[in-house]
Parts: C-alpha cells; sequence; structure tokens
C-alpha cells in the first residue's frame, strides 16, 4: 500500500496537489484537493488489463469550464432544494440559485470547488486520504460555520471507503455525497446502457418537471423503475413512462434503500467482467445516468454525450426540508453528521 504526491494545478496562487491510493493488487484511486475529486479509479478487468472506470479530466482548466460535478464531493445539499430557499424555526434562509430557480448541489461555489486541506495516513493493509474544510456561516446562504472532514480509505481488499463528518455551530441542513460517474467498461470504450444495476429498493421518489420530488414515493414494481433483480439501464432509456421523459429519457431519480450496511446497490458490466457492489448507511441513492451530459466538450479524448456514465450518490433525499415524510437532513448545533459509503470491486468470470 502506498501514496503518490504530485502537483495537479495552481489556482489563485494555491497549488492543487493530486493524490493517488495505490493496493498491492493494482487498483488506484487519485483524488485531487479540489473539490476533493475522484480523477481516476484504475480497475482490472476479467484479463487483467487496468483501465479507468470514472469520468475526469487531466487539466483543472477541464474541471472549471465543463465539469457537471465529475467526481466531487457535493454539499452542503446535495441534489435539488425547491426556490432555493428554506425554514428552520421559522427563519427564512435564502440560498443561491443555479439550476432554475433552484438550489442544486450546494449552489453557485459548492463544496465541489474549494479547496480542501489535506493529509495522507498510511496503514499496513490501507491508506486514506483526509480533507478538511471550514464552510463559514451564511456560504452560499446555509446557517451555521460547519466544520468538514471527508476520508478517502483504500484497502487491499479492493474497497474504497468514503468517510463524512460533519458539525456545525447553529442549526442547519447538510446532505453529502460523492458525484463520481461510473462506467466499468474501461477507458470509456461504450456507454452504459448495457450496464445491469440492481438496487435493493421497493419505492423511487417521484419528481416534476423541474426535477424536484413531489413528496410522493412511488412503488417500483411493474415499471422500469424495478431494479430489485437486475436491469440493463437501456429500458429506462427507451421507456415511454413520463418520469424518465422529464430526466431526459434516462433516470435522474431518488430509490429508497431497504437495508443499510448491506450490499444495497450492485452495477455490473458483463463484457469486462467488472462489478462494483456499493454498501451505504445512508437512506436513498440518486440514480443519474448522464441523460443530460453535452457534447461541447471531450472527456480524455472521447466526445461527452449522454449515458457516456452513471452516477450512484448514496445522500439523503433531495428537498428533504420540504418534505416532513422524507428522512430528515436537519443537523442540530453541535450534533455530528457521519456517514459512511464503501465501493468493493470485483471481478466475475467469465461463463
Amino acid at each position: 500500500m502506498r501514496v503518490v504526491q504530485e502537483k495537479f494545478a495552481e489556482l489563485d496562487g494555491q497549488t492543487i496537489t493530486a493524490y493517488t491510493l495505490i493496493n498491492d493488487h493494482g487498483m488506484e484511486v487519485t483524488s485531487i484537493d479540489y473539490g476533493c475529486i475522484i480523477t481516476r479509479m484504475m480497475i482490472p478487468d476479467r484479463d487483467g488489463t487496468i483501465e479507468n472506470v470514472v469520468l475526469g479530466f487531466d487539466t483543472l482548466e477541464e474541471y472549471l469550464q465543463h465539469s457537471p460535478y465529475f467526481g466531487a464531493v457535493v454539499g452542503r445539499h446535495a441534489g435539488r432544494i425547491k426556490n432555493g430557499e428554506f425554514e428552520l424555526d421559522g427563519k427564512l434562509y435564502r440560498l443561491a440559485k443555479n439550476d432554475r430557480g433552484n438550489h442544486l448541489h450546494g449552489g453557485l461555489r459548492g463544496f465541489d470547488k474549494v479547496i480542501w486541506d489535506s493529509e495522507v495516513k498510511e496503514n499496513a493493509d490501507s491508506v486514506s486520504l483526509i480533507f478538511r474544510y471550514l464552510s463559514k456561516d451564511q456560504e452560499e446562504g446555509y446557517p451555521g460555520n460547519l466544520k468538514m472532514k471527508v476520508t478517502y480509505t483504500l484497502n487491499n481488499d479492493n474497497e474504497f471507503t468514503i468517510i463524512y463528518v460533519g458539525v456545525s455551530d447553529q442549526k442547519t441542513v447538510l446532505n453529502l455525497t460523492n458525484h463520481s460517474y461510473f462506467n466499468l467498461s474501461g477507458n470509456m470504450k461504450r456507454n452504459i446502457l448495457d450496464h445491469v444495476l440492481t438496487l435493493k429498493s421497493d419505492y423511487f421518489v417521484e419528481l416534476d418537471e423541474q426535477l424536484i420530488p413531489t413528496g410522493e414515493f412511488r412503488l417500483v414494481e411493474n415499471s422500469v423503475f424495478d431494479f430489485r433483480t437486475g436491469r440493463k439501464i437501456r429500458d429506462g432509456v427507451v421507456s415511454k413512462d413520463r418520469q424518465n421523459i422529464i430526466a431526459g429519457n434516462g433516470y435522474d431519480h431518488p430509490f429508497l434503500l431497504t437495508k443499510n450496511h448491506h450490499p444495497q446497490i450492485i452495477l455490473e458490466d458483463k463484457e469486462s467482467g467488472r462489478s462494483l457492489t456499493i454498501e451505504t448507511d445512508q437512506p436513498s441513492v440518486v440514480l443519474y445516468t448522464a441523460n443530460q451530459l453535452s457534447g461541447e466538450f471531450k472527456i480524455r479524448g472521447i466526445n461527452s454525450q449522454p449515458y457516456l456514465g452513471l452516477c450512484l450518490e448514496t445522500q439523503g433525499l433531495p428537498d428533504a426540508i420540504h418534505h416532513s415524510t422524507f428522512p430528515s437532513t436537519i443537523l442540530e448545533k453541535d450534533e455530528v453528521y457521519r456517514s459512511v459509503t464503501k465501493y468493493k470491486f470485483s471481478i466475475s468470470v467469465k461463463s
């Protein structure tokens, strides 16, 4: 186990560093301290060919100009907040509006667009990268000085774990996730339409025309939202279900997870043999199939296009502050927010 550090770029007089966590089996995870962005995940296929399985860029300039949250930690609140405002204890808080009059993924300068303090921790069977950031009171409109700590850990079992910890000196809202776009074909050789996804979920959250939750939980049964026994992503792209159409012909939906600390999410690419299993303590995962990914830029030489990757954003529900039936994303003063998501990669033998 080891960590390699190198200069990635400079921004406003500050050095951006790239850290590569490497285990003894050829798995590598590279992250930069701008936005805690995961730029690469190098994973072997069934033939032993090691390739990148996430979307990202090679330069900071590309992240600044084009990135749709590739690989970043997003917050303070992942997902959309309707009208960019909410009330706590009778006080109205107005947030930055960056999505058709709504607030999305922390606003104009969320956690994905700041430089985090970073340090490395090495152990015999794991290596960790620890990021820290102080989000000051009223940053993007949120109340409270929020101390954040995000830890990325890679071990020799090909497990990559993210631990989020936050404490605020005022009552606030907090909902964090990582926004990596996965493509298990390796180096984006194919799109993700034939990836097979399994979700332990009986319900998904209905969205309105602006992709804001309506508050209704819909049963997945007898629909293309039923991933309980595995389903190709393609099914939702060609679906005539209104929910798929308003999302841009695909998925951009929260799914309620039926179990915690259990393999709730499995993504497979049959051709490469790569499989990703995700366990989380979060109540939901947002499945986004890159329906809105534009063709206005290149990603490591490949034209950006819809369905080139998919996101599995483990988190609380978007807009939870406006829905009393949703699990709460309110964080009390001095309360410790802690969340863990584990990603495990494996290889299937060709049948």
